[in-house]
């Protein structure tokens, strides 16, 4: 019987930890053969050969090399290198995650090629055109045959887009099941050892996560000066580790905010906002869910302090994760520093809500997706 052939395509360190659980679900089916491609729109050891090692994920079969640039040479790099890979190996179906420039070249790349897509992570709606992940999201949703879906407001977006329901499935998060099975491991991480936040009794010292990366904090000038000084006024009591993208450490020293930063090379932090180079996934887990609170402008983030129980702050005026607030850790304070430090001043009193675990958040949703595709794309697989 002939296999089915799924190609998977990563491109930045976010659709790393979404591709693991089905890489590791794929590998269990004899019928399907899976074929991994990395874009290298993250290129460097610390932002994708680490992650390959902490989440026990195979080598890509091909890597595409193509490195940073503008959203739209990206993108058309990316379709132009892999159209050969796609034409050569002739997948049934391509596999894309989350919302970066590869995930929509990648669509794009199928869709012309009359090859079914599947996106994962489907539906999340930000309703911001201005940020380009939002552009990603719709337009992959548009073109893609399978929609799954992490969570109900996916299912509504997409409905009253006019998608047809039989091509929307709610599975719940596949990032989710990835923190589920390596956070017992990353407890073993070093990280706070290494910042020197070991107190008595091996709690840690209380201490804040900061990351940074969409353009409209950290390429505005004006922006990324009013959050680094609401946030160092929070880190003068609350230390406040940043792993910090290069690109973004460019901005500040362009922008000449580096007294905002506490540059030293002490050990001994008990304020600051401490600048540390981008961490491994297992890393940057165990710095999390230790942490008193997490700031943040990212979405995926959002849904990990969800499940870890940490109260996270998102600097930003809206989120494409309703549900991280509805029912999880996460409030929407963009960046008013009157509502950054009252919301985080709270949070050190205790005063902030415990959160819950979103339906279908189980560590199952790779399971899930690989066991609809099976019955859509080859029923009598099912039996074998």
């Amino acid at each position: 019987m002939k296999r089915l052939r799924i190609m998977s395509l990563v491109g930045a360190r976010p659709n790393f930890m979404k591709i693991a659980p089905l890489c590791a679900e794929l590998r269990k089916v004899a019928l399907v053969e899976h074929f991994l491609v990395h874009s290298g729109q993250h290129y460097s050891e610390q932002m994708s050969g680490a992650f390959f090692r902490d989440l026990e994920m195979p080598d890509p079969q091909v890597n595409l090399e193509v490195g940073s640039g503008s959203h739209a040479w990206q993108t058309a790099e990316v379709m132009k290198r892999l159209e050969p890979v796609v034409l050569d190996w002739q997948p049934d179906l391509i596999v894309v995650v989350g919302d970066v420039n590869s995930t929509l070249a990648a669509s794009l790349v199928a869709a012309k090629l009359g090859i079914s897509v599947a996106h994962v992570e489907a539906g999340l709606r930000s309703f911001d055109m201005g940020m380009p992940e939002e552009v990603n999201r719709r337009l992959t949703d548009a073109v893609s045959e399978f929609l799954f879906v992490t969570e109900e407001s996916g299912v509504r977006n997409l409905e009253r887009e006019g998608t047809s329901r039989d091509r929307i499935f709610l599975v719940g998060n596949v990032m989710i099941d990835t923190l589920l099975r390596f956070r017992a491991a990353s407890a073993r991480s070093p990280i706070l050892d290494d910042l020197g936040l070991r107190a008595e009794g091996d709690r840690p010292k209380p201490y804040a996560v900061l990351t940074l990366h969409r353009p409209a904090n950290v390429d505005d000038e004006g922006a990324l000066r009013q959050l680094l000084i609401s946030l160092a006024e929070l880190s003068r009591s609350l230390p406040t580790f940043f792993p910090i993208h290069p690109r973004s450490m460019e901005k500040v020293r362009s922008f000449g905010l580096e007294d905002h930063l506490r540059l030293d090379s002490s050990k001994h932090y008990d304020s600051g906002i401490i600048p540390i180079p981008p961490l491994s996934y297992l890393d940057f887990l165990c710095l999390m869910d230790h942490a008193r609170m997490v700031l943040t402008d990212s979405g995926g983030i959002q849904e990990e302090t969800t499940v870890l129980g940490v109260p996270c702050l998102t600097l930003r005026e809206n989120t494409e994760r309703p549900v991280t607030v509805e029912l999880g850790t996460n409030q929407i304070v963009g960046r008013d520093a009157a509502k950054i430090l009252s919301s985080a001043h709270k949070i050190l009193q205790g005063d902030y809500r415990p959160g819950q675990k979103p339906p279908l958040w189980d560590g199952h949703a790779a399971e899930r997706i690989v066991q609809i595709l099976l019955q859509r794309m080859r029923p009598e697989s099912i039996k074998q």
